[in-house]
């Protein structure tokens, strides 16, 4: 299996600038979220405070020498860079610029744009937008000009030996047929000859059931946790809400999405795969309550084990599916820490989720478990499901009491 190679999501936030400091207050980076995060309920995990490597400064070439030294022991092939375009003013660029310039690390890597606008939806203001993306012509031009150098890094990753791009929020493009017929015209008078172009599925695009071809990308990959019918299942955790409502459980659960993390990965293996290129993307854990005071989408339930076999079954249906440059596989992510989703060690699991990798990407494909729900679902109750089965048992008594007393028939 040594063909396949497993990308990590990488966020390059932890370090100061100054429109972070114009924003959100002097000295900010993505660790005073991490670290003003709170539990919500019973056995909810947070914070979310990192181990190894500490509250690091990407500014730093020993932190970024580190991450690579740890994702090479564990078997990532490679990180996935975030990258910040608004309309030719790139923004937390610094760390990527200096991966760039020194040739250090040297871990391969690829980049994705996040080709959002910027709002205070942290704070609960979307409409209140601080950077907005805008489409021309003549931006798309400058843009593909200004990644030409990171194409021709020996280190980038390849795809059939064309450069892998990522665009997180395609349908957000207004063509993007012609975005990439510029991308991939200019890519070839620069020698890089064509792009290998993947469009990132989450949110309205994992919805919409569109081919890549048709927006001119080659391969989608999965966004984990969102490349599933996210809103048909939230439906399905009703009385959880209906408790909350009655005072039985916390207001959590109201005023977030909180959904078991079996669910969410059971869901995802089980969709069926369509007739176009998608890679595979599983994610250790998610919850992001420590970025938003309402909405935020919280899976409890995560366990290295539970990653690992969701891991290795996506591992073997990528080497059954794929062969060569095209056996990828997402992680996402590296370092979300504001999200609760990284392989970096913590205090609570240490470099588990670092083990749990390793195992999955080394393992054969035969001798799977083959029914996640099984596996997952054997353990014990933890103390947020305890307390949910206790709140639908004290229901269960009162409405047995109101029929008792004939108020119910």
């Amino acid at each position: 299996m040594s063909d396949l190679r497993a990308i990590a999501f990488y966020l390059p936030q932890f370090h100061p600038i100054p429109e972070n400091d114009e924003w959100w207050g002097r000295g900010f980076t993505e660790w005073r979220n991490v670290t003003k995060a709170k539990p919500l309920f019973p056995g909810h995990y947070q914070p979310h405070l990192p181990a190894d490597l500490g509250f690091y400064d990407l500014r730093l070439p020993e932190v970024r020498e580190a991450q690579a030294q740890l994702a090479r022991e564990y078997g990532i092939h490679g990180f996935c860079y975030y990258h910040y375009w608004f309309n030719g003013r790139r923004i937390l660029e610094r760390p990527f610029n200096e991966v760039l310039e020194s040739g250090k690390p040297d871990l391969p890597f690829c980049l994705c744009w996040a080709n959002e606008n910027w709002t205070r939806r942290w704070d609960g203001e979307d409409q209140h937008v601080l950077l907005k993306q805008s489409y021309a012509p003549e931006d798309d031009l400058e843009h593909i000009h200004s990644l030409i150098p990171a194409f021709q890094d020996p280190r980038y990753i390849r795809v059939h030996g064309r450069p892998l791009f990522l665009v997180y929020r395609a349908e957000l493009l207004p063509n993007p047929k012609m975005t990439t017929d510029i991308w991939r015209r200019e890519a070839a008078k620069a020698g890089l000859g064509d792009l290998y172009l993947v469009k990132v599925e989450s949110y309205e695009s994992a919805r919409a059931n569109v081919s890549p071809q048709e927006l001119g990308f080659d391969a989608e990959v999965e966004f984990a946790p969102f490349s599933w019918p996210i809103g048909n299942v939230k439906h399905r955790g009703s009385l959880p809400r209906f408790l909350a409502a009655m005072g039985l459980l916390p207001k959590a659960f109201i005023e977030n999405k909180v959904i078991d993390y079996d669910t969410m990965a059971r869901e995802m293996l089980r969709r069926p795969d369509p007739s176009w290129t998608r890679f595979h993307c599983v994610t250790p854990s998610w919850d992001n309550s420590a970025r938003k005071k309402r909405d935020a989408y919280i899976f409890p339930g995560a366990t290295p084990e539970k990653y690992e076999n969701w891991l290795r079954l996506d591992v073997a249906k990528t080497v059954k599916k794929y062969a060569g440059d095209e056996r990828l596989v997402f992680i996402n992510a590296w370092n979300e820490w504001a999200e609760g989703n990284h392989l970096e060690p913590d205090f609570r699991w240490g470099r588990a989720y670092l083990e749990a990798t390793k195992q999955a990407l080394q393992s054969a494909p035969g001798g799977l478990v083959t029914d996640f729900q099984k596996e997952t679902t054997a353990e014990a109750p933890g103390a947020a499901r305890k307390l949910y089965w206790k709140a639908s048992a004290a229901i269960r008594r009162q409405l047995e009491l109101l029929r008792q007393l004939r108020i119910l028939r």
